[in-house]
């Protein structure tokens, strides 16, 4: 098993975070992972995104073009990465961020209400946990209770009282998913 994915967004929304807990949670998982981030200089508000790779296998290169799911945040995300998806691939979006959807018909789409999860649960800022749920959710490379050790790794001590938060974020983007 070798899933290649990318996590795509605005600087500040988490997308480096999100591939680093999947790259933690490979790695927990004694699986050979790579983790390549790439953002602009203006960090918050420019665009970022981090390759993740997962395998049972060795991985060859970080660097690669085409992708099994994108994760995309933002407009500018899904206009950049749709058509690097994989024939078969994930696409998989939050909803309230994009206005021109996803049209290819030889990948999987999945519009995530992701925004309006993270304001019922009063907290803006775990979209990104909400997004890895559905990332888990779809693509099952992972265990759950290692996103949990691997939350636990990332996540620096000061701000581990907000764990049961992202945990429940998590767990909403993976229900959002299977509906």
């Amino acid at each position: 098993m070798t899933h290649e994915s990318i996590f795509s967004g605005f600087g500040g929304q988490g997308v480096l975070t999100m591939g680093m807990l999947l790259g933690y949670a490979g790695i927990i998982e004694d699986k050979e992972v790579t983790w390549m981030p790439s953002y602009g200089p203006e960090m918050r508000g420019g665009t970022a995104n981090c390759i993740t790779i997962v395998s049972d296998k060795l991985i060859s290169s970080p660097i690669i073009s085409t992708f099994d799911t994108v994760v995309a945040l933002n407009q500018p995300s899904v206009d950049k990465f749709e058509e690097k998806v994989r024939v078969g691939g994930n696409m998989i979006f939050d909803v309230a961020n994009i206005i021109n959807v996803p049209t290819r018909k030889d990948i999987n789409i999945y519009a995530v209400p992701g925004s309006d999860i993270s304001i019922k649960l009063k907290n803006t800022k775990v979209l990104n946990m909400i997004m890895l749920g559905a990332f888990i959710g779809i693509t099952d490379i992972i265990k759950v209770e290692t996103i949990w050790k691997a939350l636990e790794q990332v996540l620096p001590e000061r701000y581990h009282k907000l764990i049961p938060l992202n945990q429940e974020a998590f767990m909403a983007g993976m229900d959002a998913v299977k509906k």
